[in-house]
């Protein structure tokens, strides 16, 4: 991915210059991009013994620089960082000084070993297969609908990134001359809010807690007001709906009253846990810290918007590393760009979720590609479960602009053996011609994000050895990773319903968005266990069913 080559410099002793405007013009004939200008002011400054002219000369520019015989220009040999792939991962990689020491990317973050070892090679996870198929699918759902930038992620069960987008991007070759906004990386950096994706979190933590099920039913036959705010649906469902509905539906409403339930101690609790509320751990310089409400103003409006992915921000790459942790069986990893070592011990993480959560999350994020918003990724051959994200944004004056969005996907495949976590994030999205037919004029991240999801993971699946299923073996793993959109209540369990509410242990919020008197005497014994249960966090654990990185796959710098 990057490698240092011999290379020259050019300098010249102005002192034993002697005909400065003649000497620029036949360096001119050799080196096309030299300023004869400014060339001919530094060859006139007899003040200065040394001056450079050009850094960068090639072997044949060498040679004929040297055959001109010039007295007075010299030669000083040095070594050229050089980025094969050009804008490949160029955001990953970053760049370096004229004197060889990383200013960005693994550059600078590996700057000291790079250059105490140059012979020593660092290995990175970045398939680079994979990173120019998530570039090309990313370009593409940013072209089609004319947006502003875009970000694309995949990430292992283990916390491993195979592949990391931003978009704009740049020549890693040319870094210097980079225009600012390409140098952006979006993956670790900006204030997004995740919208809808957001609610694989809040479903996960109800689960954890103890004090729901994904039987229990919540009313969502009507909007929810709240200090002058309005909580809708976009496809408003008019009836009480089951968790797997709450999140095939993306109803805003389902996930209002399952945050409000557990309340904001909880909430904020299970996503200071997760690593929200701090920048993300991954080996690269820049990276962010997101926007959130101070816990003492955490009140009823912020626990309902949070639980939908409203008034709070991160960067996409904590969204998606907490993400891996519903599916890979509930342990959390630091996010990785460093291949294993050779003969290393499988990675430990911290158990964040009981693996029984993890499984309903599976299943339920497959209802949302099978029955719900995300059915623009589904892949033949392919389990793919995930969670469309369509979020406003906050324009200047602190308000949301009505007219803008950022449309995402989050994915992830094969449900009936999750390897890996695939990531689409389209900002600004507009209403283009081109794609009239399809969408209809809308920008959401079904519409958007998902169908590249969809590209990505039918390209690079069997890629990375996952042949899609045919057959009875396709039939068995639907049928076994299949959850009815309401499911049946188990014999003997009491429900959450109509005539049933609010479980024993929910915390104020919802009886007051219930419209009920808040009991002189609430659960706190049930309370305080379901915060226990949230805030658990068992240190190393381990996920054996990750697979090892291709071998033909690892990147190396």
């Amino acid at each position: 991915m990057a490698v240092s080559l011999p290379g020259a410099a050019l300098f010249a002793n102005p002192r034993q210059i002697s005909h400065p405007t003649q000497i620029s013009a036949q360096l001119k004939t050799i080196l096309p991009f030299i300023d004869t200008k400014l060339t001919t002011r530094l060859l006139s400054d007899k003040a200065m013994s040394f001056v450079y002219l050009d850094r960068h000369l090639t072997p044949p520019q060498e040679l004929a620089v040297n055959q001109l015989g010039i007295p007075g220009l010299y030669f000083l040999h040095t070594w050229q960082r050089h980025y094969p792939n050009g804008n490949i991962a160029a955001h990953i990689l970053g760049g370096v000084t004229p004197g060889q020491n990383g200013v960005s990317g693994v550059e600078k973050t590996f700057n000291h070993r790079l250059n105490a070892d140059p012979g020593k090679p660092l290995r990175l996870s970045i398939d680079l297969r994979v990173q120019s198929i998530v570039q090309q699918e990313v370009a593409k759902a940013m072209r089609d609908y004319d947006a502003r930038g875009a970000c694309g992620i995949v990430e292992s069960m283990r916390g491993r990134i195979l592949a990391m987008v931003s978009l704009p991007n740049y020549n890693a070759n040319d870094f210097h001359n980079a225009p600012a906004d390409a140098l952006t990386d979006r993956c670790i950096s900006g204030d997004y809010e995740p919208g809808s994706v957001m609610k694989l979190m809040t479903l996960a933590s109800a689960l954890q807690s103890g004090l729901m099920h994904v039987w229990d039913r919540f009313n969502t036959t009507h909007p929810l007001f709240v200090d002058g705010f309005a909580v809708t649906d976009y496809e408003p469902a008019h009836h009480w709906l089951a968790m797997p509905a709450i999140l095939a539906y993306s109803s805003n409403i389902g996930a209002s009253r399952i945050a409000t339930i557990l309340g904001p101690e909880i909430q904020h609790a299970w996503l200071r846990k997760m690593g929200f509320f701090n920048r993300s751990p991954i080996q690269l310089p820049g990276t962010q810290y997101g926007l959130w409400h101070d816990k003492q103003n955490w009140n009823l409006l912020t626990t309902m918007s949070v639980s939908f992915g409203n008034g709070i921000a991160m960067t996409p790459i904590v969204l998606v590393n907490a993400v891996v942790a519903d599916l890979n069986g509930g342990i959390l990893f630091k996010p990785t760009l460093l291949a294993p070592r050779p003969g290393a011990q499988p990675r430990r993480g911290v158990r964040v979720m009981r693996p029984g959560v993890s499984i309903a999350m599976r299943k339920m994020m497959r209802g949302v590609v099978l029955a719900g918003t995300g059915a623009y990724a589904r892949v033949p051959g392919y389990l793919v479960g995930g969670k469309t994200g369509t979020s406003q944004v906050v324009g200047a004056d602190g308000r949301y602009d009505t007219d803008l969005n950022n449309a995402s996907f989050l994915g992830a495949f094969p449900m009936n053996h999750p390897r890996y976590v695939v990531y689409v994030l389209v900002i600004h999205p507009k209403p283009t011609k081109k794609m009239q037919h399809f969408s209809f004029g809308f920008t959401t991240g079904g519409y958007v994000a998902a169908p590249a999801v969809g590209r990505i993971i039918s390209r690079i699946g069997p890629m990375l050895g996952m042949q899609p299923l045919s057959g009875k073996a396709l039939a068995r793993a639907r049928a076994k990773w299949k959850l009815p959109l309401a499911p049946a209540v188990p014999p003997g369990a009491v429900a959450l319903g109509p005539k049933n509410p609010l479980p024993p242990g929910a915390n104020r919020f919802a009886y007051v968005l219930e419209g009920k008197p808040v009991p002189e005497h609430l659960d706190r014994a049930l309370q305080r266990l379901a915060l226990k249960r949230v805030e658990m966090a068992v240190p190393g654990q381990t996920v054996f069913s990750d697979p090892q990185p291709a071998k033909s796959g690892n990147g190396s710098v």
